[in-house]
């Protein structure tokens, strides 16, 4: 059975691109491929030109507008390391580069800091924001820490999947998170 398949002819396609930065034991990105949730990309050249790039650095929210190119396109997550993404992320990769509101972490690696998020956290996320709402539980479903991710965001996910325009959400962090609020602070 293709990747997908299991969840819905419906849902995007989900894309994990693994540089192999991180111990395999703990690859979130690599379990969801090895269920048949996502499909796994050798190298940055062959990721689809059309598809949403989950990018930490881009200037550009993921919005619920985003539905459609979700559709179309696909997902795309990196699988790299958080000491590395900078480096990752300078280089030109493919895609629709869109960057996550700003959410807490729940995997054990990270728990609480703010935007540094798990592949599977990041791949929910984004499908929950876009309305995939069935298709994110059933990531987090294969995490034991899944749940948690979702209790620490529930009030700014439900938030975000509402609003229209990346200022509704810049304004929205600064609400939740505090005007100065940075990536990988503790919350």
């Amino acid at each position: 059975m293709e990747a997908n398949e299991r969840l819905s002819q419906r849902s995007p396609r989900l894309y994990v691109l693994r540089l192999g930065q991180d111990d395999p034991r703990k690859c979130t990105g690599g379990k969801l491929s090895k269920f048949g949730l996502a499909i796994e990309l050798g190298r940055p050249s062959s990721v689809p030109g059309r598809a949403i790039l989950l990018d930490p650095f881009s200037d550009r929210i993921l919005t619920p507008r985003d539905r459609e190119r979700l559709m179309s396109g696909g997902l795309v997550v990196v699988d790299c390391s958080w000491e590395r993404a900078e480096g990752v992320f300078s280089r030109r990769i493919p895609g629709i580069h869109r960057r996550l509101p700003l959410l807490m972490a729940a995997n054990p690696a990270k728990f609480a800091k703010l935007g540094i998020l798990s592949s599977a956290e990041a791949l929910a996320a984004a499908l929950f924001i876009t309305g995939f709402k069935r298709m994110a539980l059933k990531i987090l479903g294969k995490f034991k820490w899944g749940g948690t991710f979702l209790d620490l965001n529930r009030d700014p996910l439900k938030y975000y999947s509402r609003v229209e325009g990346e200022e509704e959400i810049r304004a929205e962090e600064a609400e939740i998170f505090g005007p100065r609020a940075v990536w990988g602070e503790v919350v």
